[in-house]
């Protein structure tokens, strides 16, 4: 497994050296940091610093990714968690950590242990203690997880499995142009470890909600969501509300789990940015003062 690549260390070089607040962004299952691309320019715009961390050893290009999908395979939650961490403790500063899907279980890991500032988790996915198991969650994943051979594989859905979990709020046009743009494999066994996260005591899809460093933390879930139905998401947010944080869910009406790269995604964003700003706000470079 790599360590921090080239690319991340110029972001981390760039947040240390603006004095903005670092926004470290999580991507998921079937993407690649590139599909935080609009987010990374909206997040600089409004004055903070945007981080895209890799999972370890992700292709740099979707084209890539999709020439050598096994390299997609084999990465865990742990490792993940363990490779943002590193960036995490490059930074000068205590970063927000926005994720989706996977991402934004492991941002609730990382903010469970007392590494984020705050943190968004956008249709995040299921940690040990998040019960219900939707029918649809069974429809899109559940052949997956019934394969033994799941594990050690790098799993790639078709289009019409993508338009089902992933775009089902969305026309057949679009649908189309973001399973082109952005859908590559991805590693089995993390699937298979929050799909197993209730049975297995020793998951690694595990969450600590009571750490009083938690931060603020916002979940935001697509209301028509099949990957991670809202169900789900207000399962965890239940388990997250003990916590002596801010803890906060938002339904985003009439959206997928495409909500972060479909055309909507600046209204997710905004969402998103709205809360940080509440509990994190950017300062002013000049004079370190809060802007508002």
């Amino acid at each position: 497994m790599a360590s921090i690549s080239e690319r991340e260390m110029r972001e981390i070089e760039a947040a240390n050296a603006s004095d903005a607040t670092p926004v470290v962004l999580i991507h998921g299952l079937w993407l690649l940091p590139s599909s935080w691309a609009n987010w990374a320019d909206f997040l600089a715009q409004a004055g903070y610093a945007p981080l895209t961390p890799d999972w370890p050893d992700d292709p740099e290009t979707v084209e890539a990714a999709r020439a050598n999908p096994e390299a997609l395979a084999k990465k865990t939650l742990s490792q993940v968690a363990a490779h943002t961490t590193e960036i995490i403790q490059a930074l000068d500063e205590k970063p927000v950590v926005m994720g989706h899907s996977t991402g934004g279980l492991l941002a609730q890991m990382l903010a469970g242990r007392g590494l984020a500032a705050a943190t968004v988790a956008i249709d995040p996915g299921v940690f040990r203690g998040v019960l219900p198991l939707p029918v649809s969650v069974l429809k899109g994943v559940g052949p997956f997880l019934l394969d033994p051979r799941t594990r050690g594989r790098a799993i790639t859905l078709t289009f019409d499995q993508f338009r089902y979990g992933w775009a089902n709020a969305l026309d057949e046009q679009e649908a189309r142009e973001l399973y082109e743009e952005f859908h590559v494999a991805a590693p089995g066994i993390a699937l298979v470890q929050m799909g197993s996260a209730n049975l297995n005591p020793w998951t690694e899809a595990k969450v600590d909600t009571t750490n009083p460093d938690r931060g603020p933390l916002l979940i935001i879930d697509g209301e028509q969501d099949h990957t991670v139905p809202w169900a789900i998401a207000h399962a965890a947010y239940n388990r997250q509300r003990r916590n002596p944080g801010v803890t906060e869910i938002v339904k985003m009406s009439n959206r997928g789990h495409s909500l972060t790269i479909d055309h909507g995604w600046r209204q997710v964003a905004q969402t998103a940015l709205d809360f940080v700003n509440r509990y994190v706000p950017t300062r002013d470079r000049a004079g370190d003062k809060e802007m508002s």
